[in-house]
Formats: C-alpha cells, structure tokens, sequence
C-alpha cells in the first residue's frame, strides 16, 4: 500500500471517529494520501482528524464514498448492511477490516505487539516511548491519546520498528506475526465473541504461533491464566523457535520501578515491567527505560485528571474544589485494580466512582464479578448501559445497572450505592453526595462526632472526595459538563 509517485492516492475510513481506526488514518495521512471519513456522530476524535486535514462526513451514506478511492477501511463494529461498504464493493474498491489493514502494514516492518485483556494501552505506550527515547525512532499505534505524541495515538517513525496495541476482540490480532509479542494477561473479556474462556485460551495460543521464527515471547507469570498455558507455550516456542520471557512484578526490578512510577496501582507496575522487559530483549539500557518509566504521567482516560467540579455546602456555605478523574476501565478485573490504584493516592478521600456499564452482554456475562468490583470506593453511583451499535439487542432485566445496583445495595448495606436513570442528573446528585455525609443520603442518620474531630471542609465532618468517571462509553461528555459547573 505505498503511494505510487506523482499521484495523489484516496483512502476512505467507515467508523473513523474510533480510537484505533484513527490512527491508521492519521498514518495514511502522513504518507500524504488524501484521507476521507465518516462515523455516526461527531466526536472528540473526528474533529481532530478534521483539524489535520482529514474530510469528516456525518452519518452512513453510500455518497461517502469517494468514486475514486483506492482503498476503503472500515471499522469491525461496522455492519456488513452498512451503505458505504455496500457502495465499495459495489464500485469494485478493495475493502479491508481495520485489522487487515494493519496486518499488512506490520509486514514492512519490526512489529512489537501488545495483547492482553487488560493494560494493552499503557504497556504500548510506555513500549513505544521507551523506544523513542532509546533512538530506535518507532511507528506508534496505541489505543488511546498521548501528550507525548502531541495528543495523537499515532507517531510516525523513521526506523523500522512498529509498536502496536493487539485486540483480542473478534480475534483481529490474528492478523498481525509480530517479531515481539508482549501478553500482558488473559481473562473472560469479549464474551460476546469468544462465548467461554476456552475459546479466548485458544485464540491468544494461536496468536503466540504467530510469532515470527527467532522471535520473543514477554509473558506475565503473576496471570494465572496465562501461567497455566506455559506447557502448551512451551511446545509452540520449540517449534518455531521462540524465545519466552516471563516477567512478573516480584522481579528485582519492580521494586526499582515502585520507587519512580507516577501512575498508581499495583497493574500499572506490571504494565511497567512488561514494558521493561521487552526494551531489555532490543537491549535497550536500563536506565533509558527507567527514565521514561519515571515520568509517564499517564494517557487519555487512564487515571486521567480532568479539573475540578466547585460544589458549596448549604449549611456553611463553604465552596470546595473536588477532583474529577475519568478512566477507561470497563471490566471486572480493571475496575477492581483501578480502584484501589485511586485508593492509594487518595488514601483519606470519599472515592465516589460514577460508573457507566459497557456492553449488555458483558454486564450479563460477568454480572457476579462486577457486584465485587467496587470494594476500594466508598461510593458507588450506577448509570444506564452504553450500548454498543450491532452488538446491543437487548437489556435483561436481570442483569441490568438498575438490578446490579440493588444487588450491590443488598451485598453493601453500610455503603452509599445508587442508580442514578439519568445523566442529566448527574450534577445534582454529585453535589448531595458530597456535601451531605452519606449515611444521610441513603436515609441512615449519622453516628454523632465528638468536637474534636467533626470539623472538615464544610463542619459537617465529610471527607474530602475525589470523583471517578468511570466506563468505555460516552461517561467523558458528562465530565466536560461537570467541569463548567459552579454550585
């Protein structure tokens, strides 16, 4: 797919608002191929590749599509139904997934891939900086926004290596034989697709089989799941001559990284010495890779500060500044480990986690491990589901966010948790929950305070909060709301 000389080449994007699709337009687009695309709505995402150059148009339309296009690129979220696919192919434009598109791209260079259910995007980040800083000039592609790389997912480099953030969903990283393959866990995730954890287990082998002969293998011993393939891991590493390292977050060098990381929780540690050992395989000095470690503050929507929501008590008057932090995470096991990554920082603060469930499938696949999930917060507000477009048909009533709330409610009793049926809300009842104790906000009067230590912000004996907008969905717009919001 390189562009010919003296010819001004057409590509068209379907679903380019995307995390991931955006950045191989961002890469076309480098190359100085003339880039189109189209998505549902606007978002953050379109009105950037607008401002870069890139023709947004809004909505589905077979008239998107440039007649003379040579190649069209189109999201896996998008239907086979979709009009400009039809129109594509109708016109006799090669089409190609997003993952195949990229697939190809990774044969002209040295591809290290990030796979894993959780911690893809920060171990790919901090991949990919550890590269640039060590010289090796990398082509980064990450599933999230790096001010590193100017607020892009996306960085063109002039060597030949890639690094690349693999998803397991819909098994896409089958499409990419990296040179280096960094797994960073396996879990239940995608279930929707995968059905049970024996097909994800089977997917991911095949992806390891897909390492290119006298390639590298970084695997993360402290997985459990993963830890329990090394035998089958074993067998696919002598046949194709793969080197396996394991890292975990016992290796010396964790301790090392424990004393310098500035993004909290136990994950990130791990994320951070996958990171290392794979930059330790390119022989990539220590302290080049520690260095960047040590001042990775962190991506967009991963522990993300976002500024203040200003609220006043109605009794005292006093306005207080809470902090508003917005986090991708959307499973179990990510909204487990997030969490008590903010309970580290804010060990004294109310964590209050306004989380928007992802995907009706997922809340009902893993419905039992999500009433868990929340244990490190001491408030919990639950919003409607986010529904995914052709992956969404219906809500269970059963496992729905009103009905895990309850439940929760039930599992918690001691602990203020809510479902909250509108975002419109959301300003009124962030306000309640943190100028009132909230033994009051669920009706349970308070345990009377001593004078001694009834006095806070407010005199009301409240903990100072810390707001957590949580979910893989549209939660952030309502951030951008709260922040413009005086009480």
């Amino acid at each position: 797919m390189k562009k010919k000389i003296g010819k001004a080449q057409l590509i068209h994007f379907i679903g380019i608002g995307g995390i991931g699709i955006s950045s191989l337009a961002r890469w076309f687009l480098s190359d100085r191929w003339i880039v189109s695309g189209s998505d549902l709505a606007a978002n953050k995402i379109t009105k950037e590749l607008a401002r870069e150059g890139v023709r947004i148009c809004g909505g589905h339309k077979k008239t998107n599509v440039p007649r003379n296009a040579e190649l069209v690129v189109y999201s896996q979220a998008v239907p086979a139904k979709n009009p400009e696919l039809i129109e594509a192919r109708r016109l006799k434009i090669p089409t190609l997934s997003y993952p195949q598109t990229l697939g190809k791209l990774t044969k002209t260079h040295t591809t290290i891939a990030i796979a894993g259910a959780h911690g893809k995007s920060t171990t790919t980040a901090l991949t990919g900086l550890i590269l640039k800083n060590a010289g090796l000039n990398p082509t980064i592609v990450v599933g999230t926004e790096l001010k590193e790389l100017g607020g892009k997912n996306f960085r063109k480099g002039g060597g030949n290596y890639l690094v690349i953030e693999a998803d397991e969903w819909k098994a896409s990283f089958l499409n990419y034989s990296p040179t280096l393959l960094i797994i960073t866990n396996i879990d239940r995730e995608h279930l929707d697709f995968y059905k049970n954890l024996g097909n994800v287990k089977n997917t991911f082998l095949k992806f390891i089989a897909r390492t290119k002969s006298g390639g590298t293998l970084v695997l993360n011993k402290d997985n459990a799941v993963l830890a329990a393939l090394a035998k089958r891991i074993a067998k696919i590493s002598r046949e194709k001559n793969i080197r396996v390292v394991w890292y975990s977050t016992k290796d010396p060098v964790a301790q090392a990284i424990r004393k310098i990381i500035k993004i909290p929780g136990e994950h990130n540690i791990s994320n951070a010495v996958a990171a290392y050992a794979a930059a330790r395989v390119l022989n990539v000095p220590q302290k080049k890779i520690l260095s960047v470690i040590g001042v990775y503050h962190g991506s967009w929507r991963r522990f993300e500060y976002r500024g203040d929501f200003r609220v006043k008590s109605q009794e005292s008057r006093v306005k207080q500044s809470v902090p508003i932090y917005d986090d991708y995470a959307h499973h179990p096991t990510e909204i487990a480990a997030t969490l008590k990554g903010f309970r580290e920082k804010f060990t004294t603060k109310n964590i209050i986690c306004v989380f928007q469930p992802h995907q009706a499938k997922r809340l009902h696949s893993l419905f039992k491990e999500f009433i868990c999930a929340f244990e490190a917060a001491d408030t919990i507000v639950i919003t409607p589901i986010y529904k995914v477009a052709g992956r969404d048909e219906r809500i269970s009533l059963r496992f729905s966010p009103e009905a895990l709330a309850r439940v929760m409610q039930k599992k918690y009793p001691r602990k203020p948790i809510f479902y909250l049926s509108d975002f419109k809300n959301l300003k009124n009842a962030l306000t309640t929950l943190v100028t009132v104790p909230p033994t009051c906000a669920i009706g349970v009067s308070p345990k009377p305070k001593s004078r001694s230590n009834s006095r806070s912000e407010f005199g009301t004996g409240i903990k100072p909060a810390v707001v957590v907008m949580m979910g893989a969905g549209d939660i952030v717009q309502y951030t951008d709301a709260l922040l413009t919001t005086n009480h």
